[in-house]
């Protein structure tokens, strides 16, 4: 079957990562699919366009059931929708998005949320038959300072990663000890943000900026970093902290639903509510070596559990074969 798959594909972020993962997938059961950006596309007419195209399409997969999704409308292919985080917790806030996001999830032939409770809330808010949500949580493959302490907080510069949360009281903290840094590393998505970012990092002592690295080159740096930091105002699945977990490095993650779905406060990794309880918890890690092994220890051992490549695989061959199997039927 030859599919179109829709994603917001900025460069070296983890909504690419994760499209270019599992259209490997669907490839490997043997099946042609075509990943296209949603930049490139104005209007559903556009998609409606291509598909057409001989050899023609014979099934689509979105990510983000506004943002792509509703390019897919005027198809009369079946097609599947994957929830981001920014449809439940941000897009889903917009009547007019909400609308949008109810008629393709009433066309879409299946829906895959990460977690159990974004698929809660999808139902609820949607209104959409469970049997059409399927939960598969994201899998990951990772490949595997001498005196700086460096808390790495890999995000793409834009309002809801919100890469400043905590530069003002970590600018304290490495005050008082300079071993303590602060690294943000990521792409440069929102031009006006990376502004405020590159103003804030010049005055604040111990915090920096990085460029964005290839996901290989990324990799090492969270191998050699004290630990990974989330400051997200809204998460789907994180894809940087389940990499970090799989990469037995510590995570500290701002206490919000996304990231509390995958992270067992003392646990798996660390929870916080403000910036001064980051540096608290910042502190309980440097200071509880045991502390330090049991979430290094519990974070691997729940990504092996429940974040496997091997069934998130299956499970879109599977709804590959969905499609596949209804477009015989029409």
């Amino acid at each position: 079957m030859k599919v179109l798959f829709l994603a917001c594909l900025s460069p070296k972020t983890g909504n690419h990562t994760t499209a270019e993962r599992i259209r490997s997938h669907i490839e490997s059961a043997g099946h042609s699919c075509e990943l296209r950006d949603v930049a490139d596309f104005h209007s559903p007419a556009d998609v409606a366009h291509l598909v057409s195209q001989n050899p023609p399409f014979e099934g689509a997969l979105a990510i983000h059931l506004f943002k792509a999704g509703r390019l897919l409308l005027d198809l009369r292919l079946p097609f599947g929708v994957i929830f981001g985080g920014t449809d439940i917790n941000e897009d889903v806030k917009d009547e007019q998005k909400r609308v949008v996001m109810k008629q393709v999830l009433l066309k879409a032939r299946f829906a895959v949320a990460f977690t159990e409770k974004l698929k809660e809330e999808a139902e609820f808010v949607l209104v959409s038959p469970d049997s059409k949500i399927y939960v598969q949580p994201q899998g990951v493959r990772t490949e595997c300072l001498d005196e700086l302490r460096v808390f790495l907080l890999v995000c793409g510069l834009r309002r809801v990663k919100d890469p400043l949360y905590l530069a003002d009281v970590f600018s304290e903290w490495h005050s008082e000890n300079l071993h303590n840094i602060l690294i943000i590393i990521g792409p440069k998505v929102d031009p006006a943000l990376t502004a405020e970012v590159e103003a804030v990092v010049q005055r604040a002592a111990g915090v920096f900026l990085a460029q964005e690295r290839s996901q290989q080159e990324l990799h090492a740096a969270m191998k050699r970093c004290f630990a990974v930091v989330n400051s997200s105002v809204s998460e789907g699945m994180s894809a940087a902290i389940l990499e970090a977990m799989d990469l037995r490095v510590p995570v500290l993650v701002r206490n919000i639903p996304g990231n509390a779905a995958v992270v067992k406060h003392g646990v798996t990794g660390l929870l916080f509510s403000s910036p001064q309880e980051f540096v608290h918890q910042s502190q309980r890690l440097l200071s509880d070596q045991e502390l330090r092994e049991r979430v290094v220890r519990s974070g691997k051992l729940y990504v092996e559990e429940h974040h496997s490549v091997k069934e998130e695989r299956e499970t879109y061959q599977r709804l590959m074969d969905k499609l596949h199997k209804v477009q015989f039927l029409t």
